[in-house]
């Protein structure tokens, strides 16, 4: 069973299954409640996660205790994976908590670093991963740094629409629970802020916000605001 789950992850498609049933069999399960932490940034890097079911938000906290959600995972996604090949002592990037209730695998880095040391393919692979999740995070910090507050609003939208979203009668529906702090929080913005240009994008109609759902009424008519607002 989790040698098939495995084989779903994007890295371990190829893998031999004598390798694959070997990952499988060092592979742990954790389960946690809404809320919980998996992993604080101040420890130290010793596995790679696998979302089983759930969703977690990986997120930085300076130390005036400000957040800074810097990405969101759910089920069939991969976080952690920059523990791989760092030098002991190395702590994680960020700390991972729980927007709901989910279930993680999770591996030690040293035994998945054995299989990869001796299988090419796969660290051709894990590379060409890395280097997609690098890219994102940087378009990331591209908005952050050089759109105001509705622009960094509006494609934040877009891109947990086209991640999270979901075709309904209405528009499509982002299936993600996120209250305006936590939105705030990965917009890089506060709640006041943020709160303005969802009210400025309700009249608009461009969105709705259903309990703790934003649905976009018109996604052709978002898009093309988000181009108008996209002018660096």
């Amino acid at each position: 069973m989790l040698s098939e789950f495995l084989r779903g992850i994007i890295f371990f498609k190829d893998l031999p299954d004598h390798l694959l049933d070997a990952l499988a069999a060092k592979v742990k399960t954790a389960s946690y409640k809404k809320g919980d932490y998996i992993f604080h940034e101040s420890d130290e890097a010793k596995a790679i996660y696998f979302m089983k079911s759930g969703i977690v938000k990986i997120k930085k906290i300076n130390p005036q205790g400000k957040e800074l959600i810097v990405c969101i995972k759910r089920s069939g996604d991969i976080f952690a994976e920059a523990s791989l090949f760092c030098e002991p002592g190395t702590n994680y990037p960020g700390t991972a908590q729980t927007i709901s209730d989910a279930e993680v695998l999770f591996l030690l880095t040293s035994d998945l670093e054995d299989v990869i040391a001796i299988n090419p393919d796969l660290s051709v692979e894990m590379i060409r991963f890395m280097g997609g999740q690098l890219r994102s995070f940087t378009s990331i910090l591209r908005d952050i740094a050089l759109l105001d507050v509705y622009g960094k609003t509006v494609k934040t939208i877009e891109r947990l629409a086209r991640d999270f979203g979901s075709k309904t009668n209405s528009g499509v529906k982002i299936e993600l629970p996120l209250s305006i702090q936590e939105l705030a929080n990965i917009i890089g913005s506060t709640r006041e802020s943020v709160s303005r240009v969802l009210s400025k994008l309700k009249d608009q109609d461009l969105v709705t916000i259903t309990e703790k759902n934003i649905v976009i009424n018109n996604w052709c008519d978002f898009c093309q605001m988000f181009i108008e607002t996209a002018d660096y």
